[in-house]
């Protein structure tokens, strides 16, 4: 294990004990919101840190695969907990802003940050049209129970069996998708095994740091949602923009840290596999399986209809991100307009 891997496992450790601390101490609203929200993102970054540490027996399509989905299940218990504490307008911001976060704030900073640095960066088509055309029917997926709510359809009248169809079908494109995501490239397949710059865990080693991490993640989201809601009071924060930007950024940091640090070295098949991977799982997996759980958990219903603006934005940043990956290359230009599209997306939905 590296020094940074050390300090990463220590800070992780601290900050878990301080967020149980202002858990069952009063230190403040904001002071338990912000250090739970840290701390989640700490553990994250472990999550990460561990699968990272797996990349190179699988491939970057298992790679991104894995690291998606564990790197969602912080966010899978958050949302889990908001929905049991009635907090649906924060669920449905946080759904639709994980998506939003990674396809254009951590892309965007994969590729501002990778194109400052290599310039030009290429990467494996196939792989990207595939993902991006994935990405295109799952949110058309996701909105129909919404338009039909819209244009008051006669499936507006049954709107949580209309839900509870399209998440079974997302996730049967989810299982059928998996056999090609997790194939080898030609190219990875015929590369020579790369220099080791750095130690790589053992098996036994990343494994439990997964289980573990995975177990914290539960408790400290439990943590979080409960000082969610008197934060948002204090701060004087809509529930729309903690979800879309605040709870989206924390649940998503595996992606912020794994993601860009890949761009910059230049691995842009395992960097665009990462990001691109836990928008795709979000939309196929974590919300049908939200519209699932919200039947059984207690607390609110969870359909797959989210108002106008969230879908609107949705469809425009999936829309703009196929067309600029559609290509197989990106340059820092191209990122810089993602990360501009975010922030007037964000700023839009700071008055709720």
């Amino acid at each position: 294990m590296t020094r940074g891997d050390l300090r990463l496992f220590g800070v992780a450790a601290i900050a878990t004990i301080f967020a149980a601390v202002t858990r069952y101490v009063d230190l403040g609203d904001v002071t338990a919101f912000v250090v739970s929200g840290v701390t989640i993102a700490l553990l994250a970054a472990l999550v990460g840190r561990s699968v990272d540490n797996l990349g190179d027996r699988f491939g970057s399509g298992a790679t991104g695969v894995l690291q998606s989905a564990l790197g969602n299940l912080p966010e899978l218990f958050v949302c889990i907990f908001a929905l049991r504490s009635g907090l649906i307008e924060v669920v449905q911001a946080a759904v639709i802003g994980s998506i939003l976060g990674n396809v254009l704030l951590v892309l965007g900073l994969a590729f501002l940050v990778g194109g400052l640095r290599n310039g030009v960066q290429r990467f494996d088509g196939e792989r990207a049209r595939i993902i991006s055309a994935l990405m295109l029917l799952a949110v058309a997926g996701m909105v129909v129970p919404s338009l039909a709510h819209y244009v008051h359809s006669p499936a507006a009248h049954h709107e949580r069996a209309l839900s509870v169809i399209a998440s079974c079908v997302l996730l049967a494109v989810f299982v059928c998708s998996v056999p090609s995501s997790l194939r080898r490239t030609e190219q990875e397949s015929a590369a020579a095994p790369p220099e080791e710059s750095e130690p790589r865990w053992p098996l036994w080693l990343s494994v439990g740091a997964l289980a573990v991490t995975g177990v914290l993640a539960a408790l400290v989201s439990d943590w979080f949602v409960h000082a969610l809601e008197p934060a948002i009071q204090t701060l004087h924060i809509s529930q729309a923009f903690a979800g879309l930007v605040i709870v989206a950024i924390a649940g998503n940091a595996v992606e912020n840290f794994v993601g860009i640090q890949l761009a910059a070295r230049d691995r842009t098949d395992y960097a665009l596999s990462v990001i691109l991977n836990s928008p795709l799982q979000i939309a196929l997996v974590l919300a049908p399986v939200l519209v699932l759980l919200s039947f059984v958990i207690g607390g609110a219903e969870f359909t797959l209809v989210f108002p106008p603006l969230l879908v609107t934005t949705l469809a425009a940043s999936v829309l703009a991100v196929a067309f600029i990956i559609i290509d197989a290359e990106s340059v820092w230009l191209e990122g810089a307009a993602l990360l501009g599209l975010y922030v007037v997306i964000a700023a839009s939905f700071w008055w709720g």
